[in-house]
């Protein structure tokens, strides 16, 4: 006859909860050091059209280094 695997299985989720919660705390612990909030949404007028935001030169930096060919 098989043993129920419940107990073993149900500490697991906990244990993969508990790794999600802390890595969430710690995410929020270093965007409150660093002062900055979650990710940047675009923002939306009222008619519900989405107003595109303006690009920084940071985007075209990181632009421009992913289209170089690798030597």
């Amino acid at each position: 006859m098989a043993r129920n695997r419940f107990g073993f299985e149900k500490r697991q989720k906990e244990l993969l909860k508990k790794k999600k919660r802390e890595e969430k705390r710690a995410r929020r612990a270093d965007r409150k050091e660093a002062g900055g909030s979650g990710p940047e949404i675009a923002e939306v007028n009222e008619f519900g059209e989405v107003i595109p935001q303006p690009e920084t030169d940071d985007d075209y930096e990181d632009e421009e280094e992913e289209e170089r060919p690798e030597e």
